[in-house]
């Protein structure tokens, strides 16, 4: 456990000193005074927290020390951290109670990582005793097809790919019946990256989804976002986008540890109403980590 929360914390340091390591020097001895609640301000904003959000958590800050009698900086760190605590839900788990396979529908812009995504999540499915199956549905760049074939063996894990420039709907569809024909647990499907403010693309997205409902009723029983953490609030509209097409349910964060923007986590919860479910905290297959809300909190804090 220390050796996952000391994970975090590194993985979480271009954010704590961009930032929130900032927010951290102004809780001293001094008394709290109009220029304290400006400074915190400015600062949640610059973290990328959102300026919604920043003025519903500096507002309830400012509700909680009046009712605790709190005075001095000092005390505000505590209240700060268990105010950012209440701004995170915990994900729920992955539900694969469902008739088999259960299908995750992997989806993002270019650039998200969904691809690499993808693999390590199968990993971690398979090291949880999970029977798993790739899907290769980024048809448009045959780079991806590749990549996920690639990553597809270092794991030794099975895909299915179609031909570059083929009708991802199709391949989608193979894949689930080829899931549902070797007794598979879990489909997880790759999608195309595509800008979300491309009309025939996010059409060709719900067609993706629909098509995996025929080839098995009830599915995708999961649609999750995948999210570039170094985005920041630009994630946002993204998401939006996304939510609209294909009703997302859950959100995978990557690049964290080569972000100083991880405050856009707090703006995907309140703006967006969608669980975080993992976070992506390096390059390497077990570093695709399930969200973890107290070590995320106290990472970004640098509190031990």
């Amino acid at each position: 456990m220390d050796n996952l929360f000391s994970k975090w914390k590194d993985s979480l340091e271009k954010t704590r000193k961009a930032t929130f390591g900032r927010i951290t020097t102004i809780f001293g001895a001094s008394e709290i005074n109009d220029d304290t609640w400006e400074e915190l301000e400015s600062l949640l904003i610059q973290s990328d927290i959102g300026v919604a959000t920043t003025q519903s958590v500096v507002a309830s800050l400012k509700q909680e020390a009046d009712a605790e009698g709190v005075v001095k900086t000092l005390e505000l760190s505590t209240l700060l951290e268990t105010e950012l605590l209440a701004r995170l839900s915990e994900p729920a788990a992955l539900d694969f109670s469902g008739p088999k396979p259960a299908v995750i529908l992997l989806v993002g812009v270019n650039g998200s990582g969904k691809t690499t995504t993808a693999a390590k999540l199968g990993k971690r499915l398979t090291s949880e005793g999970k029977k798993v199956l790739l899907a290769a549905a980024d048809t448009y760049r045959a780079a991806a097809i590749d990549q996920l074939q690639v990553w597809a063996t270092r794991l030794n894990l099975p895909v299915v790919a179609g031909q570059p420039d083929s009708d991802p709907g199709a391949v989608a569809y193979d894949a689930v019946q080829a899931g549902i024909a070797r007794g598979m647990d879990v489909v997880i499907v790759d999608t195309a990256g595509r800008l979300h403010t491309r009309y025939n693309l996010m059409e060709e997205l719900k067609k993706v989804h629909r098509v995996v409902g025929k080839a098995l009723p009830g599915a995708p029983q999961a649609v999750l976002l995948v999210l570039d953490a170094t985005t920041g609030q630009n994630a946002i509209n993204q998401a939006r986008a996304f939510q609209e097409a294909v009703k997302v349910n859950g959100v995978i964060l990557t690049k964290l540890d080569s972000s100083a923007r991880g405050g856009m986590a707090f703006a995907i919860q309140k703006e967006l109403n969608l669980p975080i479910l993992f976070a992506g905290l390096g390059e390497k297959p077990e570093d695709l980590t399930p969200f973890d809300r107290v070590a995320f909190v106290r990472g970004i804090m640098n509190k031990n």
